[in-house]
């Protein structure tokens, strides 16, 4: 089974590039919206959380306000650490079951933010780096969020950077406006099942 992970800096498309790829009938897994999902349907997640960081980050109805949650770790590299400690881990066991659920696929898509900085780039055989330049990536994200530039900029500085995310993956796709997505998505998706072809052939050689 070939896991190919798709990230990319904040306001860089990672989602669109993911939604062509679920478009052309791959499986996506969305690294950051599994994660929201545990907090909600997983108890033990949101005990162990709120034990850690306090009755605070809940709202009235008992369910997790992840602003308050962020404005705790976001700027708190050991809290940050600390939440990584307990979330990380459950999202890999969630990933490891949605990928048994989809075995039959040609190779799957794992959709996230922080794939290198999560060292979950372990889980995937390929990466694809979503490239957008830093200016045109934050007026996507204040019309998207409508957050401050300033608070953009925070995000940006702690995610890697686009050269290392670029010499660690294995393709690159362009998403600034001057390149269309969808023809080097197709590429690389032919691209892939190429390869899977080749593998299926070298086995049956081989037996």
């Amino acid at each position: 089974m070939i896991v190919v992970g798709v990230t990319g800096g904040i306001g860089s498309g990672k989602s669109v590039v993911a939604g062509i790829f679920h478009a052309l009938g791959i499986p996506v897994y969305d690294a950051d919206r599994a994660a929201r999902k545990l907090y909600e349907t997983n108890a033990a997640l949101l005990k162990k959380v709120t034990e850690e960081f306090g009755q605070e980050i809940l709202d009235a109805k008992g369910r997790l306000d992840r602003k308050k949650l962020a404005s705790i770790v976001f700027d708190d590299e050991i809290n940050l650490k600390k939440l990584n400690k307990i979330v990380h881990p459950l999202v890999k066991k969630d990933f490891k079951d949605w990928k048994e659920l989809h075995h039959a696929s040609p190779y799957l898509i794992k959709e996230a933010a922080i794939l290198f900085e999560s060292g979950t780039d372990k889980d995937c055989d390929y990466v694809i780096t979503v490239f957008a330049p830093e200016q045109l990536r934050i007026q996507r994200v204040r019309q998207r969020d409508n957050r401050t530039i300033a608070e953009i900029k925070k995000v940006i500085d702690r995610q890697s950077t686009d050269e290392e995310k670029a010499a660690r993956s294995k393709y690159i796709v362009y998403n600034d406006e001057h390149h269309q997505v969808l023809p080097q998505v197709l590429v690389i998706h032919e691209e892939l099942l190429k390869m899977l072809k080749s593998k299926i052939e070298s086995r049956v050689i081989e037996k």
